[in-house]
């Protein structure tokens, strides 16, 4: 299972609307004979690749499969009926599919007397596969908040300057988390102060992704300039006004239907980049799942905060994290943390 929650991973940014899966065939006798995981919606499942492989030999074997395979026909055939007709003795799952279209595979299975384990190293592929089990069971995008400041809290000098306050190496494992997602989210404030292109690219070259996620910007009066860079048709762009999605307490954009718009134009994972007025009301919405913080070991003692009205007013209101990952890119630090529920 370690090896096909390992599979399932290099299906990441390529996928959605459909989830990441890897699978893991052995024979009779134990032996690998088969591996693959989802690589593109449209494209073949993991268990059917991991099925070509194997052959003759997956009868009577053990597939080893990160969530549980799909029981209907969408723009491929059910994995479930796959698996029965290859003759495998034995399914072992990490994960229960909760998508209501799709699930079902397990009790095909054992329909078909083939043993079925359930629950194999569930929270590593869960992990795994957060976002898009995340989005299917509450229905709106699992949503990552991804900011870069100086040590002290400041995204830009006092005079407006912001180019740039990380490092490359860190500007680059931006591009790298942009490349996972299936949409960018900013403000338009972050479109007029900075114009940003918000696309996935190699910063040494400059030369684009094969694919790029949708650039969202949320634009309750429409003010996005027609030049624009997010306009320039390097990957495609949503100019989300009030007009279209509708009107939030504040009067800007309503922000959860903003996100239920977005999954049901099939985003499955968002990454938030700004601003920092746009960061605070998704934060006091309660619509943030994951923060992504890079601190460059600088100081500026003035200028814009990172982040502005996140609905706390006293320290007993304070977002609490939980801190699960510090690491050292370049210069910069790189923390990854998870908002604690509040209570009640």
């Amino acid at each position: 299972m370690r090896r096909a929650i390992e599979l399932a991973a290099r299906g990441l940014g390529t996928t959605s609307p459909n989830p990441v899966v890897g699978c893991v065939l052995l024979d009779a006798d134990g032996e690998v004979v088969g591996e693959g995981f989802h690589a593109y919606a449209g494209g073949p499942h993991a268990e059917i690749v991991a099925l070509a492989q194997a052959g003759h030999r997956a009868k009577g074997g053990t597939a080893v499969v990160t969530l549980e395979p799909c029981d209907h026909t969408g723009r491929t055939g059910p994995c479930s009926l796959a698996l029965v007709q290859a003759g495998v003795a034995r399914v072992v799952i990490a994960v229960p599919d909760p998508n209501p279209v799709a699930t079902g595979g397990a009790a095909t299975l054992r329909a078909a007397g083939i043993q079925v384990d359930l629950g194999v190293r569930g929270a590593e592929a869960e992990n795994g596969n957060v976002a898009w089990l995340t989005a299917m069971r509450r229905g709106w995008p699992y949503v990552i908040w991804k900011f870069a400041a100086t040590l002290d809290g400041r995204s830009a000098a006092a005079d407006g300057t912001s180019m740039w306050i990380t490092s490359e190496a860190a500007r680059m494992d931006v591009h790298a988390l942009r490349a996972t997602v299936d949409a960018v989210v900013v403000g338009v404030g972050t479109v007029l102060a900075d114009d940003p292109r918000l696309t996935v690219r190699n910063l040494r070259d400059g030369s684009l992704a094969i694919r790029q996620p949708l650039r969202v910007v949320v634009d309750s009066a429409g003010r996005t300039p027609a030049d624009a860079q997010v306009r320039d048709g390097a990957a495609a762009t949503w100019i989300a006004t009030a007009a279209e999605v509708g009107t939030g307490p504040d009067g800007g954009v309503d922000l959860p239907a903003l996100m239920a718009a977005l999954q049901v134009r099939g985003v499955r994972a968002v990454l938030l980049e700004g601003g920092p007025r746009l960061a605070g009301a998704f934060l006091a919405a309660g619509l943030v799942d994951r923060v992504v913080g890079y601190l460059a070991p600088r100081l500026l003692g003035a200028g814009p905060a990172a982040l502005v009205d996140a609905g706390v007013s006293t320290i007993a209101e304070a977002i609490d994290l939980e801190v699960t990952d510090v690491t050292q890119i370049g210069p910069d630090l790189r923390i990854a943390a998870l908002p604690r529920k509040r209570e009640g």
